[in-house]
């Protein structure tokens, strides 16, 4: 059976709530292998960044390389790229592979509000990476910073159209797709931007692929549990679309995706907590073709299994030693009782 594949190129998240760590949970989740090249290192949880130890760009090639070389992907996610020169890096080797579906998250900042991405760096992520991407899921202030790189002086949207008209100025940087989240902008019902936490009713992701808009709405959710939900979104569509799932289809699934991971977090941390990547996941508590060694591990069992298993007439009828009398009894009683059980209106002989 073929095995999809997803080679993750992004930071490391010490605190396990985004990064590396979510984008493997995320995978994992959808039945997917993940391979992995490390741009960076940070120390961080869930009340923000600390610290950023940049990967070498030389070092993350090797890592790109060698995944390539031997297992290869049907998709690459980009998350946190650290550089300008792993941008050159991973544009290169994009081309040279010729990766068929690229996913790009443009992680800049973070949930926190850290810097993630040097000002240097912006540039050549969208002349040198946009062109060679399926699909870009920006964040709004993700947005607003391309643009603005791009010589573009763009305010912040006060509405449904004006999400619009961003995701579309995006998709003229040059990726094939734009869908842009708009978890930044609670929306009321009449699509309008919600003054207060009263009025806030929806939020909506906007997906412009060149030809038309597909909006994809969730109900807007009270919750600290956010970090690392574009990381898991862009890996969540990464695993669809190597699963074979058209780009719509694809963003759809990863969308209630997320808003289920959000939905069924759980408190970990002192600031904004990661989702919950497994809540789709049902496994049963042994290996295949082990049920037996796993009930009888149990101590909730062993003792009931010993008391019947061990009982005097068991023990007799294995060993040959239990009277002929006694076995005619077992069958007469086992005989009524079948036959009451089966046809419990009828009268035995």
């Amino acid at each position: 059976m073929a095995v999809s594949r997803v080679l993750v190129i992004a930071g490391s998240d010490s605190s396990g709530g985004a990064g590396l760590e979510a984008d493997q949970r995320v995978l994992a989740a959808h039945g997917c292998y993940a391979l992995t090249a490390t741009t960076g290192l940070t120390a961080q949880n869930t009340l923000g960044v600390q610290d950023i130890f940049v990967v070498p760009a030389e070092f993350v090639k090797k890592q790109i390389n060698a995944n390539l070389d031997d297992v290869g992907t049907d998709v690459v996610k980009l998350g946190m790229l650290s550089s300008a020169e792993t941008i050159d890096v991973i544009a290169d080797a994009l081309k040279s592979y010729q990766i068929p579906s690229v996913v790009l998250d443009p992680v800049m900042v973070s949930t926190s509000g850290s810097q993630l991405l040097p000002e240097a760096a912006v540039q050549g992520l969208r002349i040198k990476l946009l062109p060679l991407t399926t699909v870009l899921t920006p964040n709004i202030p993700e947005a607003k910073l391309l643009l603005k790189d791009s010589g573009q002086d763009i305010s912040d949207p006060e509405d449904l159209e004006g999400l619009i008209q961003m995701t579309k100025q995006v998709a003229a940087l040059g990726p094939k797709a734009v869908l842009l989240k708009g978890g930044h902008l609670a929306l009321t019902k009449d699509h309008k931007a919600a003054q207060n936490p009263d009025e806030a009713s929806r939020v909506v992701d906007i997906l412009y692929d060149g030809e038309g808009i597909t909006l994809f709405e969730t109900d807007y959710l009270v919750s600290k549990n956010t970090h690392g939900t574009g990381c898991s979104l862009a890996s969540a569509i990464a695993a669809n679309l190597a699963h074979g799932k058209d780009l719509k289809r694809a963003v759809r699934s990863a969308v209630r995706f997320v808003e289920a991971g959000i939905k069924t977090s759980s408190e970990l941390g002192k600031g904004s907590g990661p989702i919950n990547h497994f809540h789709s996941m049902y496994s049963l508590p042994f290996a295949p073709g082990r049920f037996l060694e796993y009930v009888l591990d149990r101590p909730d069992v062993q003792s009931i299994w010993k008391k019947f298993t061990e009982h005097e007439f068991v023990l007799g009828l294995g060993s040959g030693s239990l009277p002929v009398e006694r076995f005619k009894e077992y069958l007469a009683q086992d005989y009524l009782y079948l036959v009451r059980a089966t046809f419990p209106n009828s009268i035995p002989c």
